[in-house]
């Protein structure tokens, strides 16, 4: 089973959920903005991905501008950033088993289409 975490409105979301679905292996989608995570979720996506917090963080977006930007925060500041402001979270994020990639380029996917024995 595929898990997307997913932006209907991002259009690298969207191809990559495309690639997905003409796969044909089993998915589900959560859409993280309606369902934000919690920090120690944000953590274990982060082990699976073998990324640190600040490497998952969407830096461009307003909220980190306006809220957090030129401050020196730490991990679990970034975690909580993340967890309260969901839009700060790259994406989209595929995981299958205890594997995940970042779905930027969308052909990331096809790490973990193609390696099913891996999970």
């Amino acid at each position: 089973m595929i898990t997307i975490y997913h932006n209907p409105r991002c259009r690298k979301s969207r191809e990559t959920l495309a690639l997905i679905q003409e796969s044909g292996v089993a998915f589900e989608i959560v859409e993280y903005l309606k369902t934000p995570l919690n920090p120690e979720q944000f953590r274990a996506l982060l082990h699976k991905l073998q990324m640190q917090p600040d490497e998952l963080l969407r830096k461009g977006e307003s909220i980190w501008k306006e809220k957090y930007k030129g401050r020196a925060l730490g991990e679990d500041e970034i975690l909580r950033a993340m967890a309260e402001h969901p839009k700060l979270m790259e994406r989209p994020i595929v995981v299958r088993g205890q594997r995940a990639v970042l779905g930027r380029p969308p052909e990331n996917v096809h790490r973990l289409l193609r390696d099913p024995a891996r999970d």
